[in-house]
């Protein structure tokens, strides 16, 4: 875990700057806005513990919204993320498990695996973002399309991450 610290510590900073300043300025159709920096959360390795995926993502989602001024949606929204992702992990885990030293990435587990983890784990985080945003059912299908057409959008950017950044 130690050896691939300063690695997260870089790609946390390098993704809360291009979700503040270049994403979060970003509206398609004026309703639309990807959210590239839960790739932080997705990334992180196998073996993280789950008390440290947790603050993990507070630490993430709180600075998201300190500079979005988004007091606790980012938080509460990527905190739910990272507590449902062991789940997600066991339930499209390998049948022998996942190779230790491997990380969730299209590299090791192949383009369908990723987009299926990345997929659920992404839509789960949206759902929670724009509910709470709105924090109301008033306008129910509006904020679930809303929700799901910037899923689609982030799920693109996530999945081309893949193939631009992380290829090895």
């Amino acid at each position: 875990m130690i050896e691939v610290l300063p690695g997260n510590i870089i790609r946390f900073i390098v993704l809360v700057f291009i979700q503040v300043f270049i994403l979060n300025n970003i509206q398609f159709m004026g309703q639309v806005n990807p959210y590239m920096y839960v790739l932080f959360i997705l990334l992180l390795p196998f073996e993280t513990p789950k008390w440290f995926l947790l603050v993990a993502a507070f630490t993430l989602g709180f600075s998201v919204d300190l500079f979005s001024g988004t007091p606790g949606l980012h938080s509460s929204a990527t905190v739910l993320m990272a507590f449902m992702r062991p789940f997600v992990l066991n339930h499209f885990a390998p049948r022998d498990g996942y190779e230790p030293g491997t990380f969730p990435r299209a590299h090791y587990y192949g383009f369908l695996w990723f987009s299926k983890y990345a997929s659920i784990l992404i839509v789960i985080h949206h759902l929670a973002l724009f509910y709470l945003e709105v924090f109301h059912f008033h306008n129910f299908f509006f904020t679930l399309w809303r929700a799901l057409l910037s899923s689609a959008f982030s799920i693109i950017l996530v999945i081309l991450s893949q193939f631009f950044i992380y290829r090895r």
